[in-house]
């Protein structure tokens, strides 16, 4: 029961979560059909020259990942940002991010704009000016110093390869010698030209050294922006979905709310609450379009409603074995909580069981039981108590003499007085001489008529609309009936909603079990869920 009582009032206001949540992405996909398309590109750039290196050392490569992470750091500040800003006379850069890719020596600068070409012009600029701030950028006497270097080396190279030649030459020769002079002779020009092969080889590496240390902090553009061809965003499918997961929560919200501040009974356990005695009815509601004032045929085996009735008839006759229960009072806590229509067809169903019954209209400032029968409401019960009329006047006698109705006849200045004198008094002993049971239709029981009635029947009947009836008002009728020392025979609920009725009566196999056995397709009752 728990959880029914968290999910009924998502499913009562299953519209409302629905509408929220189309509403929500209608407006955001609105929302983002004005919004300008947005375009990124993004720029690469290196240091050092390791990548190229065939036998990098772990130092230089720790060195340059520092220096990634040192450079990307200032291509985030405004002096980078002023650079570029001037070289593309520009009031104001577009949003961009640098950082240093992890675990590598590269930087990558990434720009964001609703002009593409505006975006990649910008992640260019951007490296550039990065690399002008660098040692990349070297003056004129530092590229002096690397051209004469790389001269140097160039030469270098040229004589080592030479003196290798040359001493691999005399040392073929030195094999197919057979004078110890010549030998002696080739073997110190071998010596010789090995020592020369050793200082030019320590003079490339130091050279190279010096090339390499000042390359370790460079900057290189490996990949340049491109120009971005199609929009990252707005991104319409994940905005709509956000939008909809935000609009259902709100809806959510706002259905606990309202349930919150609903203070009409719901369930079987608040009418238990609130009233000291059983409920002895589950009537279903009638389906949207059928006609107010309808009368369900007793002779039909299959109808789920007619079934409630037949139900309703038999716990009235079980409660009669502690009390006879000659006249009965249908009243209800609320306006439009049905008690009518379960007077009339528990009168129909009752006379169903051969017994003479009179159903007696008590609702004198607003009748309806005419309605039902299609009787004219000019003369009744008001005409029988104070204008003199018979009995013969203002009976109607149905269903092959079984059932009799007492009508109201026209509206009183009085009701309460006529109800509270010693003519009603004698007209329900009167009819209770002549008939099985007596059923009587009253206003709501916050009127004073009904208080005055209850007190002279044998017991009440209460009709309770689940979803409808108030909590204040059963309240107030709960106190009213112990006041006047009522007997309270049991609760009906009417007119429960077939979608969610196992939350309202807490017996699902209520109308299931009515819907399987006795006919699933009525006009007359909701099925759909």
């Amino acid at each position: 029961m728990e959880l029914k009582k968290y999910i009924f009032p998502l499913r009562k206001w299953w519209w409302l979560l629905l509408a929220s949540t189309l509403v929500a992405v209608v407006l955001s996909y609105l929302y983002i059909l004005r919004q300008p398309k947005i375009y990124q590109t993004h720029t690469t750039l290196m240091i050092g020259t390791t990548i190229s290196d065939p036998n990098p050392s772990s130092n230089e490569f720790a060195l340059g990942q520092q220096l990634a992470s040192a450079y990307a750091n200032i291509a985030n500040r405004q002096m980078v940002r002023n650079a570029t800003m001037n070289a593309l006379d520009m009031n104001e850069l577009p949003e961009y991010t640098a950082w240093a890719l992890p675990n590598t020596q590269l930087i990558e600068i990434s720009v964001t704009d609703i002009d593409p070409k505006r975006a990649q012009a910008v992640a260019n600029e951007l490296a550039t000016q990065l690399i002008l701030m660098s040692p990349s950028n070297a003056q004129p006497e530092e590229q002096g110093r690397q051209e004469f270097i790389n001269q140097r080396l160039n030469i270098l190279e040229v004589q080592i390869n030479e003196t290798e030649d040359e001493i691999k030459k005399l040392q073929e020769d030195l094999g197919n010698m057979i004078s110890a002079q010549q030998i002696d002779e080739t073997q110190i020009q071998i010596s010789s030209l090995q020592s020369k092969l050793s200082t030019m080889q320590d003079n490339y590496g130091t050279l190279l050294s010096n090339t390499q240390q000042g390359a370790i902090n460079s900057l290189t553009l490996i990949e340049p922006a491109a120009l971005p061809s199609s929009p990252i965003g707005p991104k319409i499918g994940l905005t709509a979905l956000l939008a909809a997961a935000l609009g259902l929560m709100l809806a959510v919200g706002e259905a606990y709310l309202l349930e919150y501040l609903d203070d009409t009974l719901k369930t079987a356990d608040d009418v238990a609450r609130l009233f000291s005695a059983p409920i002895i009815g589950h009537i279903f509601e009638q389906k949207n379009g059928k006609k107010q004032h309808h009368l369900y045929d007793t002779a039909d085996l299959r109808h789920p409603i007619a079934e409630a009735f037949r139900i309703l008839r038999t716990n009235i006759e079980v409660a009669e074995a502690n009390q006879p229960l000659k006249t009965i009072l249908v009243t209800s806590a609320d306006i439009g909580d049905g008690k009518t229509s379960v007077a009339t067809n528990l009168a129909l169903f009752v006379a169903q069981r051969n017994k003479k019954v009179v159903l007696l209209d008590a609702d004198l400032r607003s009748p309806n039981i005419h309605k039902y029968f299609n009787l004219a409401n000019d003369r009744g019960l008001v005409d029988l108590i104070s204008n003199g009329a018979t009995s013969n006047d203002v009976l109607r006698v149905i269903e092959d003499g079984k059932l009799t109705i007492l009508t109201s006849g026209n509206t009183p200045p009085n009701p309460t007085e006529l109800l509270s004198s010693n003519k009603m008094d004698q007209l329900l002993s009167k009819l209770k001489e002549i008939y099985d049971i007596v059923i009587i239709d009253s206003p709501p029981f916050i009127i004073a008529d009904t208080m005055i009635l209850a007190s002279k029947v044998d017991g009440v009947l209460l009709v309770v609309r689940p979803g409808h009836t108030r909590q204040p008002l059963a309240q107030v009728t709960t106190e009213q009936i112990n006041l006047v020392g009522a007997r309270l025979v049991g609760v009906v609920l009417n007119r429960i909603p077939l979608h969610g009725a196992d939350y309202y009566t807490g017996k699902n196999y209520l109308y299931t079990y009515y819907l399987s056995n006795y006919g699933a397709e009525r006009d007359d009752l909701i099925i759909d869920d």
